[in-house]
């Protein structure tokens, strides 16, 4: 094992799956931060947790088995055509109900609560936030194995890379899901994204490869760009609060030479 990480070439491969594993994991930890977002502020916390957990677990599962997540890029029909495999369906539902969610949050988010009813946040409990998490961890996870063992030769690197790629999603998920939570355009774009990576998992699955980088860039821009109208907003509103400082003090000035 201490031979193992003595080879450069093996740092150098656990670097690099780790940074990977860090990027693929940023679109799981914002539906992490969204579905949990339903939950009473009490459990929102543990539901990041146990989602992340739960990740975390089922990818190292997957390393021990990869053999059958091998087996699983083989055809096993066809389809006019197009030969179909069991990562391909995975990938098919996946995207189509992370699509769905993100499809359905966005509608909340547009037409309110009070359209959307009470009764959808009456529905949502614990368990079922867990459950949906677990569900897309499980199409998240095949996606992240089968980068990871194109990547590293060593199923020590891979685990290695994986966990520590996954403690560090569960440091930065609060602050994300409270940043995102207290800036509705910001959950908005957030959801955008979650559409553009379910549609990628879509095509994935029919065939139509769709780099990621390329959707990672876009976002990046967009990201770029949101953060510049936070700062103009921000930076409005102070200007807003020094002139309402201003005539507040000019109020007072003028009231206290009409009394004298």
């Amino acid at each position: 094992m201490l031979e193992l990480f003595s080879d450069p070439a093996v740092w150098a491969s656990f670097l690099t799956l780790t940074i990977l594993e860090i990027v693929l994991g940023v679109d799981n930890v914002i539906f992490i931060s969204i579905a949990a977002g339903r939950l009473p502020e009490a459990q929102r916390r543990r539901a990041r947790i146990l989602g992340l957990a739960g990740a975390l677990i089922l990818r190292i599962l997957l390393l021990f088995s990869i053999a059958w997540i091998v087996g699983l890029s083989e055809p096993f029909t066809e389809i006019l055509g197009h030969p179909v495999s069991w990562r391909d369906v995975i990938l098919l539902v996946g995207g189509g109900f992370l699509i769905y969610k993100a499809a359905t949050e966005i509608f909340a988010e547009v037409e309110g609560d009070s359209h959307h009813g009470t009764a959808e946040t009456v529905k949502v409990t614990f368990f079922g936030v867990i459950t949906q998490i677990i569900l897309l961890d499980l199409v998240f996870s095949i996606d992240s194995v089968i980068t990871a063992v194109g990547i590293a030769d060593h199923i020590e690197v891979m685990v290695a890379a994986i966990t520590i790629a996954i403690l560090l999603m569960m440091v930065a998920a609060t602050p994300i899901a409270n940043f995102v939570e207290h800036h509705p355009s910001t959950k908005m774009l957030a959801l955008a994204f979650l559409v553009m990576v379910g549609m990628s998992l879509g095509a994935e699955g029919l065939g139509f490869h769709i780099e990621r980088g390329f959707i990672y860039a876009a976002m990046v821009f967009a990201g770029g760009v949101e953060v510049l109208n936070l700062w103009r907003q921000k930076r409005r509103m102070r200007i807003r609060a020094a002139a309402d400082r201003v005539l507040a003090t000019e109020g007072e000035r003028a009231g206290v030479l009409h009394q004298h």
